[in-house]
């Protein structure tokens, strides 16, 4: 299957744009999220100030293949002319209003209601937030408060992973995982539980895969004994880790956790900002892949493709019985956001969801995500590449100084930078996360998108190994 983009551009000419001066004011004036600050004071940052389809053009004119859909998100490419025709229409119309009490707008409910017809069947409810953050942030609030209604307000530690991303905000920061994130920020450790993460790859040595997923299943057991049961809310986990370097679990991890909890009444909630529209070749993948039935699901990214800002909560039939029944005489479900089912954001989800049915895009995944994955698994005849690991079109590549040891290179060998620098001067964005190279791109690539992808990274692992052995790392 071949997928094409409709990208029609705007017929008006773009103003012509000073590049040093915005990269100067960038620089003065703008804080970004996840700054290296040691370098930035000094170089500041690309800009990018164009896109289409597959590709994305900085202001000095350089084009680049996207080898990370924006951030995970950009599923049905850049420049759709329609998902921009959509928002306008609805920003021209009426392009807000509060969605607070008793009010509310029509793409919200025609959104919400395409969102229950595409979740595993019992999740028929949706609370609309602006993002992966805040929808994990408004989820533990939801469940804490579902539990206070059931007269368990005891149940408030929420279990989560090592490694896992489930966002920066205060709560959500906390349920995150990577130590790193965390350096020199407070979190809320009581609230939070963190057990290992499922890495097949780091796992004890001499363990089978099915021997590694009783040894997890065990220590989530264990901990629930520890804590005990009647203390402990929820587990979240990400079908597939992100950010926390693209960790797949062993076969039958996620049904078993689920079993787990629902034996100790633990909610399981499946963060689905990566994974969900499309990433794994499903609309969600928590039922479709993993056999699983979250009590709540959280979206984000490919939701909108980026296109908007908008994250979603779907919520059980169960769960919204307790939270739709009237507290006390007077009293309201107090949480939501100003921009809760933004009209403009829930158009340009609707449209993105039309491209992704109407073009099959999910079956374009399932079809090229299989050859993706093939033909990054060649690149382990490089020396640094330790493993090739991923499903579909969300991928990660490990660098390591040691293939027997699985030893890792210096931090400030900064492997993952050079690997990505290497590959953004062949035409090829892809992102560093200290040690590792992740590819998720947008979904519509095709086969022929992934040879010169993987063209470009054998390059760039190869120059790669050349300065990492003369600046004395190998």
């Amino acid at each position: 299957m071949t997928t094409t983009t409709t990208t029609a551009r705007p017929t008006a000419t773009p103003p012509v744009l000073d590049a040093q001066a915005l990269w100067q004011k960038d620089k003065d004036h703008f804080i970004h999220p996840f700054t290296d600050f040691s370098v930035f004071h000094e170089q500041g940052c690309d800009l990018i100030t164009d896109s289409d389809g597959i590709y994305v053009q900085d202001a000095k004119g350089n084009r680049f293949i996207d080898g990370i859909a924006g951030l995970w998100c950009v599923n049905v490419g850049h420049g759709r002319a329609e998902i921009g025709q959509a928002m306008a229409d609805q920003a021209t119309r009426m392009a807000y209003f509060s969605t607070f009490n008793n009010l509310s707008n029509a793409p919200a409910a025609e959104l919400a209601a395409k969102l229950a017809e595409l979740a595993p069947a019992h999740l028929n409810h949706v609370f609309y937030t602006c993002g992966g953050s805040t929808a994990n942030d408004a989820t533990v609030r939801l469940v804490h408060y579902y539990f206070n209604r059931l007269g368990k307000p005891a149940k408030k530690r929420i279990l989560s992973r090592n490694n896992a991303y489930h966002g920066t905000t205060y709560l959500a920061a906390s349920l995150t995982g990577i130590a790193s994130n965390n350096w020199d920020f407070d979190t809320l450790d009581h609230l939070v539980t963190h057990l290992d993460e499922a890495n097949c790859y780091r796992r004890p040595e001499g363990m089978s895969e099915a021997e590694y997923c009783d040894h997890l299943v065990q220590e989530f057991e264990d901990t629930v004994a520890e804590i005990g049961a009647d203390n402990i809310a929820a587990f979240i986990a990400e079908p597939i880790m992100g950010a926390g370097g693209v960790l797949v679990a062993p076969a039958g991890y996620h049904k078993r956790m689920q079993a787990v909890c629902r034996a100790h009444e633990i909610l399981f909630i499946a963060d689905e900002v990566v994974t969900g529209f499309g990433r794994l070749g499903h609309f969600f993948a928590s039922e479709a892949v993993f056999e699983t039935q979250p009590d709540i699901i959280n979206c984000a990214k490919g939701l909108s493709s980026g296109y908007a800002p908008l994250g979603a909560t779907l919520i059980s039939d169960e769960i919204y019985e307790v939270l739709g029944t009237p507290q006390r005489k007077g009293g309201v479900l107090s949480t939501g956001f100003t921009y809760s089912g933004h009209p403009v954001s829930c158009a340009a989800a609707l449209k993105n969801i039309e491209i992704l049915e109407r073009e099959r895009i999910c079956e374009n995944v399932r079809e090229v995500g299989p050859y993706l994955e093939q033909r990054l698994k060649t690149l382990s005849r490089h020396e640094t590449v330790g493993d090739v690991r991923g499903s579909h079109f969300m991928m990660c590549l490990e660098n390591v100084a040691d293939k027997a040891t699985k030893a890792l290179l210096p931090v400030e060998a900064r492997v993952g930078d050079r690997v990505a620098a290497e590959a953004q001067k062949r035409g090829l964005i892809i992102r560093p996360v200290g040690h590792l190279n992740i590819v998720s791109p947008p979904l519509i690539w095709t086969r022929e998108t992934v040879d010169r992808v993987v063209a470009i990274l054998d390059e760039a692992f190869t120059a790669t190994t050349a300065s990492l052995r003369q600046d004395g790392y190998l």
